[in-house]
């Protein structure tokens, strides 16, 4: 379940169904790389196929939700595959609306992940397309990733404001107090 009110941070097991459920490229392009670049929807569907220049995403500051600096993220080489699958039929933005007009909307987003979610038996888990970036986040956390490093990709303005975002297990308690040798 979600914690505090958060999104829930997916397990491997949970990534796994719900992409095998995805039976269009687009929507695994859209999942994978809100899950590869730990991006919001709002910044994934705001993104134009020029914003992916070889193996780097540049995602431009008028579409992050503070609106102050470009990022740069590089490409992970499975996001690469989910992308280079896709084909968005030419349109202005990658992630195309109905009949390749404007952009997708926030609420076909999450219609689609509900559908997948519905499919898989996962829903009512506190699964949202904000799921994607928490995982993201505390992955990499997780792995030993500096807390500096993870903020330059996700675009927190405050170490404070990520940490509050990054899931602390159970078992990582253990481990941090089993760790403690006098």
């Amino acid at each position: 379940m979600s914690t505090n009110g958060q999104a829930k941070v997916l397990t491997h097991d949970e990534i796994a169904q719900l992409f095998g459920a995805m039976d269009s490229p687009r929507d695994r392009a859209l999942f994978g790389i809100m899950l590869y670049c730990g991006l919001r929807v709002s910044e994934a569907i705001a993104l134009r196929p020029s914003d992916i220049k070889g193996d780097v995403l540049v995602l431009p500051a008028k579409a992050t939700k503070g609106k102050l600096a470009t990022r740069q993220i590089d490409i992970h080489p499975k996001l690469a595959a989910l992308l280079a699958a896709y084909d968005n039929g030419g349109a202005e933005y990658l992630f195309p609306g109905r009949h390749g007009m404007d952009k997708l909307g926030r609420s076909s987003a999450d219609w689609l992940l509900n559908n997948a979610l519905a499919y898989c038996g996962l829903d009512n888990l506190g699964i949202s397309t904000h799921s994607f970036r928490r995982t993201a986040l505390t992955s990499m956390s997780n792995v030993g990733v500096p807390l500096r490093v993870i903020q330059e990709i996700s675009g927190h303005r405050s170490l404070a404001s990520l940490q509050r975002y990054l899931e602390v297990s159970p078992d990582q308690k253990k481990a941090a107090i089993n760790a403690l040798s006098y």
